[in-house]
């Protein structure tokens, strides 16, 4: 999701304060995603195993509670708390002209560790693998699925079992995407 843009005076990937993205108003999808922090929704439909898989990502970091609803009574993904006011200092921000916090940034992408090419927050390099980034080595990785415990935290949260979800493609749902549910 986007906060406070302004793409007339700023039209490139920081014309938003929080989640903006490569091009612009049209995001560029050859060069690259959001701007963290930032809250994603995700889809695959009818992938080739018959499913629709979605989730809520916090992966790049949070900036706006959000939804996924469907209308064949599938699981719900979301965050739909406001996770800026109480976000650890080291991950806050940005921060709106009056100071109030509009982004709690992952692990990774604050550079806890100094390192994101090899990180145990950024599940890269010699961490690079489920085995080797488990959740318990990823900073404040707790604060987020406690808070948000149907989203995505991390690269590899499908063994926390509440993080990516299905729905049987033949079902043929419909999906609701609610900014500040």
């Amino acid at each position: 999701g986007r906060r406070n843009c302004n793409f007339s005076t700023n039209p490139g990937p920081n014309s938003c304060l929080s989640g903006g993205c490569n091009g612009g108003l049209l995001c560029d999808s050859r060069t690259g995603t959001g701007v963290p922090p930032a809250s994603v929704a995700e889809w695959t439909l009818n992938a080739a195993d018959g499913l629709d898989w979605y989730d809520v990502s916090l992966v790049d970091g949070y900036n706006l509670p959000m939804r996924i609803t469907n209308t064949a009574s599938c699981p719900v993904a979301d965050c739909a708390v406001d996770l800026g006011p109480d976000c650890p200092a080291p991950l806050k921000g940005p921060f709106d002209s009056t100071g109030f916090p509009v982004g709690c940034k992952s692990a990774c992408a604050a550079n806890l560790d100094g390192n994101q090419a090899n990180s145990h927050n950024c599940c890269s390099g010699q961490y690079s693998t489920p085995q080797t980034c488990p959740p318990s080595g990823v900073q404040y990785y707790s604060y987020f699925k406690d808070r948000c415990p149907r989203s995505y935290v991390y690269a590899y949260d499908e063994s926390s079992g509440t993080a990516l979800f299905t729905c049987p493609a033949s079902k043929r749902a419909d999906y609701t995407l609610t900014f500040r549910p």
